[in-house]
């Protein structure tokens, strides 16, 4: 089974991320082209609400296959919040059947997803897009190192990382306006990755990654925090401790 880690989220804990981070998703069926989704949802109940134009291909193959649906794969990509070379972090391709939502059904589901999920394509149902709803029944994720499977039960019972939809502005404001403190941690680095360009890659209640660009590719390193954090106070303490500083006053978003 596939559990939390000391040092690190576990696999079912990165997807769960990855489905609330990533903006990117694309619907994929048999015999038509990729339809890529406004909205992308997974709930509690192993179904992926997703949110496709009216006029798509994936609409009309939905409702044609009738209440058995067809089988059906979104692709998820994860990509880093700032530019770089390989902006890819992670791939997520979530299979299931899919099935065509009804209009008397439609509002309701819309409104149990803007409930979890505010997502302004919400509004643009019933006019230029609708909903349709994957039942999940395997889930792979993608990434630098390798390939792995995660068991649906263990992927419903994660939670996603308390920091995966402030990560984007976090590191943003930490590559921007705070290269002091990338300095401090780039000389954390071993020696030989300290030639290269260091950029923040991501973070989480783990831990934080940074990037290394230079002319002999791109490396990735992992700086683990003494003990997981939760919120912002003590993400801040955790980056305080890792610089070896302390007494720094931090990092705080403004």
């Amino acid at each position: 089974m596939d559990t939390r880690t000391k040092t690190g989220p576990s696999t079912a804990e990165r997807v769960r991320s990855a489905c609330v981070r990533a903006q990117d998703a694309v619907l994929a069926i048999e015999g038509s082209e990729p339809t890529v989704t406004s909205v992308h949802h997974l709930r509690s109940n192993g179904d992926i609400v997703v949110a496709v134009p009216a006029t798509s291909t994936a609409t009309a193959l939905a409702w044609s296959a009738g209440n058995g649906g067809l089988p059906a794969v979104l692709e998820l990509t994860d990509h880093a919040p700032l530019a770089l070379r390989e902006p890819v972090r992670s791939l997520v391709w979530l299979r299931g059947t899919l099935h065509a939502v009804p209009d008397y059904e439609s509002r309701v589901l819309a409104d149990d997803v803007a409930s979890e999920h505010p997502h302004p394509a919400l509004l643009d149902l019933g006019h230029t897009s609708v909903l349709l709803r994957l039942t999940l029944e395997s889930a792979v994720v993608a990434d630098s190192a390798g390939a792995e499977p995660v068991a649906v039960d263990d992927l419903l019972g994660a939670q996603p990382d308390p920091f995966c939809e402030m990560e984007t502005a976090w590191l943003q404001h930490l590559d921007d306006d705070h290269s002091d403190l990338v300095d401090l941690l780039t000389r954390k680095l071993p020696a030989y990755l300290r030639t290269g360009r260091v950029r923040p890659l991501s973070v989480d209640r783990y831990g934080l990654r940074l990037r290394v660009e230079d002319h002999t590719g791109d490396r990735d390193f992992a700086m683990p925090f003494a003990q997981p954090v939760d919120d912002e106070i003590s993400l801040s303490r955790a980056i305080r401790i890792l610089v070896g500083c302390p007494f720094l006053n931090g990092l705080r978003n403004g």
